[in-house]
């Protein structure tokens, strides 16, 4: 690591040079001795060992994260920070054989460089992680912490959660947990997102967040967020009766008709015996 650090210390590494540290690389699986070209290396070669870099202590991530940030004169940053968040996102953890908290470490990381990782670039990379198929394991985890560090953002997450609603997120059993802990955090802004959800999805949601269920009411019973809710909804929320738990008009109609054929046939047979005891 001196040899190289002395070889590549303020000067363009030869194409020779980066080709034998890349051989080494290669051999020993030590992302450490890819640092001293890293700044030279192509997007495509730096995305590929990613994960590895990932899976280095944090300081030593941090140090990789800076020279890929900082890239070279010639041809600037390698990776922009919202495509280093976006590569962070869709590392496989169980696939790549990385411990989730190394991911999760990688994320705090980002998230302590404010001036790097700003509200815009989170914006950025939020609005294309939402867009990946299947969405990030850690995707709800990064959007509470957008929030968190940059409230200013409550209105685009509103979007985002509405996408996912679009997106059928109770589907995704983690996922659908980040996402009702994202609104309980952002309410009252996700009252909107959380009356967009199908009755089933709304149930589930008021039964396992008892919380939300009072303050959703009340601002449901507004006329003029009611006039556009399902009456689906509106059942859930106990702001209408269940019409299944009621006799159809047509069955109640039914039911009158056999009571009184019901009856007018017991009169008739009352009448019938009473003339045949009257004639004996």
């Amino acid at each position: 690591m001196q040899v190289l650090q002395t070889l590549t210390d303020g000067a363009v590494p030869s194409q020779d040079l980066i080709s034998s540290i890349k051989n080494l690389y290669s051999k020993t699986k030590d992302t450490e001795f890819l640092f001293p070209v890293m700044a030279h290396l192509p997007k495509d070669e730096i995305l590929s060992v990613f994960p590895n870099i990932v899976n280095l202590p944090v300081d030593k991530f941090q140090v990789a994260l800076s020279r890929i940030l900082q890239g070279s004169p010639q041809h600037g940053p390698i990776l922009d920070p919202s495509e280093i968040l976006i590569a962070i996102h869709v590392i496989d953890p169980e696939k790549e054989g990385i411990p989730l908290k190394k991911v999760m470490d990688a994320c705090a990381a980002c998230f302590e460089q404010r001036t790097t990782f700003t509200q815009q670039v989170l914006a950025k990379a939020l609005n294309q992680l939402v867009e990946q198929i299947p969405l990030p394991l850690l995707f709800m985890r990064t959007v509470m912490q957008a929030i968190s560090a940059f409230p200013a953002l409550v209105d685009f997450v509103m979007e985002i959660m509405s996408r996912l609603v679009s997106k059928q997120i109770w589907k995704y059993p983690k996922l659908w947990v980040g996402f009702l802990k994202c609104a309980i955090l952002t309410k009252p802004q996700s009252y909107g997102v959380l009356l967009q959800l199908p009755a089933p999805q709304l149930e589930n949601a008021l039964n396992k967040n008892p919380v939300l269920k009072a303050p959703l009411v009340e601002h449901a019973s507004q006329p003029n967020v009611r006039s556009t809710l399902p009456r689906s909804s509106l059942v859930v929320l106990g702001l209408a009766e269940d019409q299944q738990q009621q006799p159809a008009p047509e069955a109640q109609s039914s039911q009158n008709q056999a009571a009184e054929t019901s009856s007018s046939a017991a009169e008739a047979t009352t009448e019938v015996t009473q003339e045949s005891s009257a004639a004996s």
